[in-house]
């Protein structure tokens, strides 16, 4: 920064030397000397480079030259000689001058680009490439159940999570963890809260993290429930990614990032985000049509340390993961038609349970050896079955306690086909139509009675029978003056109806709101959203929803939110 300074100071001295000895006198008789010394002197600070000084000294010498015939003349012309008190200044060649101001003004620029204060109320580069998003969700949320539910329905989540448990009623007279469905709740006041940073690394690289809210890591909730005595809330890593855009029409991620399907909250919710790495595809044919993919692995769940059997092997390697790929098109119909499209294969790879070898817990065996297979979350409604096969014990049989765990029956392989239709109708009016179709390629009801050999323990009808299927449906409408909320008078209505089978899906990762999460619910919802301000919007919500197969669970849920986003 010093030699900037110096070079500075003695170039703008230089500039107004010269421009003083124009104002105040006439050209005098040049002294070379000094001029090819200050040529020099400029070398020396490093303004000029050696072979331009050569350059300048022959320039320099022309010019005096002429400037002493000049001064000749004038003298001739003026008459007597300057009066006393004149200023006599050094004569600076026109080729030094402009090499002087085009060094300072080259210097001074780069200079001012460097330390961004070129432009005032500017930052720094790195702010500009750094950008920051978010959204707050206020809910009031009510939960009113049917008298007519059963009241022993288990929570076979929080049996996996808490257990193992014993299911031998001669053993245990404890009951199992169950399921509220019956005592209301209302006016439960909840909030979601998301902060996301993003951050252009280089051209085509862009970094991401966003934290959020949650009571648990839930991954299809970052709603925390409020209250708990006043007390701080989590905050959990709810993304974290590198994108790079490979090509105009390819996109490459890989980490913790959103949903990159096109799906409704049937299939996935809303707030689950991914782990793994996906490709995005989109490309446009021509104005009115464009076509679409995505291609993805994600590990949902890795083979634990835990000790095998006998406490000293570990358990074999059986990674679960979630392998997709989807394809669809947008074809604009005309000016106000468009239809959205898209056809989806998931395969959940190990995720169903496995029965395990013979064991002996009662003995002091630590584990099973498929106690691995449960899985690291559900919510409820996939047929679920007994994972361990406890031996007797030889002294007391009927007594042998059974400290269980509960695994998937069903494997899934499942094709999920979305079409959404929007439609700009009369007084400026917008329609949304909207259908998704699921089905279990992978389901087996006689494959699921031999894997769980006959320990199916949910979707019993009431001749002890088992029940399930493998399809879903639901449709949707929406109506109103803007299908999203941006500004204050925007608002919409919106109704529909869902049905899920027992094993449609896996019920881990669905919406957590309709029948309180999971599969094997049918039902209709109804809502609307109203703009209150720019970016600002009110919304109520009525779900309503009952089992499919199974003991009897039917539950309404209220919704009143306030969302803002920034």
């Amino acid at each position: 920064m010093i030699s900037h300074v110096n070079r500075l100071t003695l170039a703008v001295g230089m500039v107004i030397a010269t421009l003083v000895g124009q104002a105040t006198a006439a050209p005098a008789a040049p002294s070379e000397n000094a001029t090819i010394n200050l040529i020099r002197l400029l070398v020396q600070q490093g303004v000029l480079k050696q072979e331009q000084a050569e350059g300048l000294i022959a320039q320099a010498e022309k010019e005096a030259q002429q400037a002493r015939q000049a001064s000749t003349a004038t003298a001739v012309a003026a008459g007597p000689a300057t009066a006393p008190g004149d200023v006599r200044v050094q004569y600076v060649p026109a080729a030094v001058r402009d090499q002087i101001r085009d060094q300072v003004k080259a210097e001074v620029m780069a200079t001012a680009k460097q330390e961004n204060w070129a432009q005032p109320n500017t930052f720094p580069d790195w702010v500009s490439r750094i950008s920051f998003d978010g959204d707050i969700r206020l809910r009031d949320e009510s939960r009113y159940f049917s008298g007519n539910n059963s009241n022993e329905i288990v929570d076979y989540a929080k049996l996996n999570d808490s257990g193992p448990y014993d299911v031998n009623k001669d053993t245990n007279s404890k009951l199992p963890p169950l399921l509220n469905t019956r005592q209301d709740r209302s006016n439960s006041m909840r909030l979601r809260a998301r902060l996301g940073m993003k951050a252009v690394v280089a051209p085509d690289w862009t970094a991401g993290i966003r934290i959020g809210t949650g009571s648990d890591n839930n991954p299809v909730s970052t709603t925390q429930a409020l209250g708990g005595g006043f007390g701080k809330k989590d905050i959990w890593l709810d993304q974290g990614y590198l994108t790079w855009k490979a090509t105009q029409d390819l996109t490459l991620t890989g980490g913790r990032f959103a949903n990159p399907f096109f799906s409704t909250d049937m299939m996935y919710s809303n707030d689950l985000n991914f782990d793994g790495v996906a490709a995005l595809f989109n490309h446009k044919l021509s104005s009115d049509w464009s076509v679409f993919g995505t291609l993805g692995a994600f590990p949902v769940e890795y083979s634990s340390d835990t000790a095998s059997n006998n406490g000293l092997d570990k358990e074999d390697s059986d990674n679960k993961w979630l392998f997709g790929g989807q394809i669809g098109a947008n074809w604009k119909i005309n000016n106000t038609n468009s239809l959205k499209g898209a056809l989806a294969y998931y395969r959940f790879d190990s995720i169903e349970g496995q029965r395990s070898s013979p064991c002996t817990p009662w003995a002091g065996q630590p584990s099973c050896d498929s106690d691995g297979s449960r899985s690291a979350f559900m919510q409820k409604g996939n047929s679920v079955f007994l994972l361990r096969n406890i031996s007797a014990n030889p002294a007391t049989p009927g007594l042998t306690p059974q400290p269980q765990y509960v695994g998937l029956a069903s494997k899934f392989d499942v094709l999920d086909l979305n079409l959404v239709w929007d439609s700009e109708l009369p007084n400026d009016f917008k329609l949304r139509s909207q259908t998704n179709f699921i089905h279990n390629l992978a389901y087996d009801k006689g494959e699921m009675l031999k894997r769980s050999e006959g320990e199916i323990v949910n979707n019993i009808n009431r001749d002890g029978q088992f029940e399930s299927g493998a399809n879903a449906m639901m449709v949707q409408f929406t109506l109103g003056s803007a299908l999203e909320m941006k500004k204050a008078g925007d608002w919409n209505v919106l109704a529909g109806y869902k049905y899920i089978q027992p094993d449609a899906l896996p019920d881990g990762f669905n919406d957590s709101s309709f029948h309180l999460g999971g599969t094997n619910a049918k039902g209709y919802f109804i809502g609307g959203n109203y703009g209150i301000d720019k970016n600002i919007y009110a919304s109520a919500r009525w779900l309503s929803a009952s089992e499919v197969y199974g003991a009897p669970f039917e539950v309404d849920v209220m919704q009143l939110e306030l969302n803002t986003r920034f």
